[in-house]
This record gives structure tokens, C-alpha cells and sequence, in this order.
């Protein structure tokens, strides 16, 4: 066996305390499969004093200098959360000459590039499996195990917040607010809960994925964001009976003529589809490639072991490279400079619910609306809801670029037999 290989944590919170555990209980395989023993040597926190039992025997520190100055420190492990200072600290670590790794999807989606221009500089290795999907590989088969094929969709539910909110109003008709109120209470969700329900936590994880699978930089401000806060127990109710379930996707695709396209929205999913049973709090991220055909990773996509996996998974990776003297097999992989596709240009089908005048007439006035602008219906049901003399009428349209069907609904907002836009979500087609 090699001397140990000695690291660093930035941060002891939730997923570092999952990060000593794994260590502990796996440490003797972990020796083997490296090829010499790991050790955790410091641990950098915010409060010396503070009480902290699952620590105890480890030299704490709250001077980011102690370890970067420690020259028998190799890797750096930032589990602290947020951009600042965790940015800064892991810019500081490689320019130390020491590799690290990260779970935080903020800062690999906002400042990926600095990030890798850094280790490519300093000749270290810069590792990210847990910023998107918490323990489920995803990241490492995206820059090995499917390099083979070219990669035309990557879709996935990346946040186990939102999908628990939905599976909940799904099995118990329950509404927004009070399926909200229920994670918060069972720690699924935060007292401020705006970057898992609008969105915006996928979005992170959205720009990740796309940039890897399709070997090209997007950011952040290119992912078209929408939340679940406008989906109804009536939503999901019609849904069903169409036969789809309702998910909130981040969703990225690769085609040659309309460019790379890449959302975060609220979808009806076919029920055939592999991510449609992919309930609570679990994640799951499916890929189409040319050679593989489709593929699907599953499992849980937060929690302090799961994420330590993939942590310490990449913590074994880096001493393996310290090992064998061979840094940066893999550097950044985004090469390509793609264009990428405006969101009036995507494409998909859409439900459309509206609320309208009960009289003869109104059914032939909303297809013409939708005719004007070259939209096609593939089915409108008159449902049997109806509120003082109004209906309710919910059509699917077949698949139709995203600028007419705002067009059309400009057009019905203006009809006078048209009371209510009540909602608008796309719908996946069927696979083939």
C-alpha cells in the first residue's frame, strides 16, 4: 500500500457528515480499491466552539489558509453549499495545486468554465458527480461510459421536492398549498420554498446535464425555467384520464436544425413513459443515444448517504489519480459551440384548458382561434364541469412551435365566449 492519501472538507453539514460515515464504515475497501488509505485531515467549519460529536477526533479548522497551505493535503472536498465563498475556496485549492470535489450544482452551472480552466492550469482534477442527481451516476456516464454515442435528449425529474408535491396531488387530490405545507413540515422542502417550486434548482442541474451531453456550454440564463405553483388537482385529474401523469422535467435536446433546446416546466408524461413512475422524492434521468437507444438512471437524489456516495466516489477517483500520477483524463468536455434554439422556436403539444360560454357555437369558434395560427387540435373534450353557465373545454393540440400557440391563446383571450385561460402545460409525445 501507497502513503495515505490525506484530504480535506470544506463545510460538515448534512452531506459531510454522510461523508465521514462512508468513510468509516467502508474505509478497508476503499484502501483497496485506491491502492492506499484515505484520510480526512481537516475539516474547515464556521464555529470552533460549537458542539459537533460526529467530529470528534478531527482537526477542525476555520481558516481556509490552514489547508491551503498544508502541503500533505491533496484533495479538497467543498460540501458547505452556496457560490460564495465556496467558489472562491475551490478556485484557491486548485491554484494550491490540489484537486477537489463538489456537490454544489450552483457553482458548477454558473462558473463550470472557471472551474475547469483552473484545473486544466493547475493540472488537477476538478469532480462533480453529486451536483446533480445526488447518489444516482449520472455525471461519470456522461463523460465516459456513453461517449460512444451521440446524445440527442437528456430528460429527468432532478428535484425531489417538486416531484414528491406532485406524486402527493396525484394519490390524494390534494392542492398546491397544502401538499406544499406538508413537505416543508416533513423536510422536503425549505420555509422558502421558491427554487424547487419555480424551477430554478433544476435549472442548474438542466444547464449541467445539457452542457455534457451535448459537448457544449449552456448556462444558466439559457434554460427557460417554469414551476409547478399553477398545477391543479383538476390538472392532474385530466391528466389521468387521458392517460399521462404530470411531472416537472428538465428537459434537453439536440437536433440539427432547430439547435440545442433546453427547459425546466411542468409536462404530461405518457404513462408508458420509464419516468412516469418515478414517484416522491426519488430522482431519475433518461437519455437517448444513438448507439445505446435509451437508457434510465434511478434513485434517490438527495440525502446525506446517498449524496456521500457519490461523493467519496469521486474523492477515490481523485486519489486514484494521485496514485498512478495520471491527472485529468477527463477535462472539459464541452468543445462544441452550438447554437442554441430561442424558446418561440421549440417545439412540443400542449393541453390548454379554458373556461367558456355554455351555448351552441363555441367549440367551432376555439378550433377556428386555433386554425388562425396553424395550430392543430388532436382532440377538444367539453368536460362535464360547469360554473354558472360557463364549461370548461380541454384541448390537446398536436405538436406545434411554442411562438403559435402563444399566438392562439392571444387570439381566444379575445374571444368573448372565452372566460378563462385557466392553464397551459405541454405534453411529451409517445416514444418512437
Amino acid at each position: 500500500m501507497e502513503k495515505p492519501i490525506k484530504f480535506a472538507m470544506l463545510g460538515s453539514g448534512t452531506v459531510g457528515t454522510g461523508v465521514i460515515k462512508v468513510l468509516q464504515e467502508n474505509a478497508r475497501e476503499i484502501a483497496k480499491r485506491i491502492g492506499a488509505p484515505l484520510e480526512l485531515k481537516k475539516v474547515l467549519v464556521r464555529d470552533l466552539d460549537r458542539k459537533r460529536p460526529h467530529l470528534e477526533g478531527l482537526a477542525l479548522t476555520d481558516r481556509i489558509e490552514d489547508i491551503l497551505e498544508d502541503d500533505e493535503i491533496s484533495v479538497v472536498v467543498e460540501v458547505m453549499g452556496g457560490i460564495h465563498p465556496a467558489r472562491e475556496y475551490m478556485l484557491r485549492a486548485m491554484e494550491a495545486g490540489k484537486s477537489v470535489v463538489t456537490a454544489n450544482k450552483d457553482v458548477v452551472a454558473q462558473f463550470g468554465k472557471e472551474m475547469f480552466d483552473m484545473s486544466e492550469k493547475r493540472n488537477v482534477d476538478f469532480l462533480f458527480e453529486a451536483s446533480v442527481g445526488g447518489g444516482i451516476p449520472i455525471i461519470t456516464p456522461l463523460k465516459q461510459c456513453l461517449t460512444a454515442n451521440k446524445i440527442t435528449e437528456v430528460m429527468g425529474i432532478v428535484n425531489g421536492t417538486t416531484n414528491y408535491m406532485l406524486t402527493k396531488m396525484t394519490e390524494c387530490g390534494a392542492e398546491y398549498d397544502a401538499v406544499l405545507k406538508e413537505a416543508q413540515e416533513k423536510g422536503y422542502a425549505e420555509a422558502n420554498p421558491s427554487a424547487d417550486v419555480d424551477g430554478l434548482d433544476a435549472a442548474r442541474k438542466a444547464a449541467i446535464l445539457a452542457s455534457l451531453a451535448f459537448n457544449t456550454r449552456v448556462q444558466l440564463d439559457d434554460v427557460s425555467v417554469e414551476g409547478i405553483t399553477k398545477i391543479t388537482p383538476t390538472d392532474i385529474e385530466y391528466a389521468s384520464t387521458l392517460g399521462y401523469a404530470v411531472k416537472l422535467l428538465a428537459v434537453g435536446k439536440d437536433s440539427p436544425e432547430k439547435g440545442v433546446d433546453v427547459r425546466v416546466h411542468p409536462v404530461f408524461l405518457p404513462k408508458s413513459h420509464p419516468l412516469a413512475s418515478v414517484n416522491g422524492v426519488f430522482n431519475a434521468i433518461f437519455v437517448r443515444g444513438n448507439a445505446i437507444g435509451e437508457a434510465m438512471f434511478y434513485g434517490p437524489g438527495a440525502g446525506s448517504l446517498p449524496t456521500a456516495s457519490a461523493v467519496v466516489s469521486d474523492v477515490i477517483d481523485a486519489a486514484r489519480d494521485i496514485v498512478h500520477e495520471a491527472f485529468g483524463r477527463i477535462r472539459c468536455t464541452c468543445y462544441g459551440q452550438k447554437k442554441l434554439c430561442p424558446l418561440d422556436d421549440t417545439e412540443s403539444s400542449y393541453y390548454v384548458r379554458l373556461l367558456v360560454d355554455d351555448k351552441p357555437g363555441v367549440l367551432g369558434m376555439i378550433a377556428t382561434a386555433f386554425g388562425k395560427e396553424g395550430v392543430s387540435l388532436k382532440s377538444v373534450v367539453q368536460t362535464k364541469r360547469s360554473v354558472a353557465n360557463h364549461a370548461e373545454i380541454v384541448a390537446i393540440t398536436h405538436t406545434v412551435e411554442h411562438r403559435k400557440i402563444l399566438n392562439a391563446l392571444r387570439i381566444l383571450e379575445g374571444l368573448p365566449v372565452v372566460d378563462e385561460i385557466r392553464n397551459m402545460i405541454r405534453v411529451e409525445n409517445d416514444r418512437g
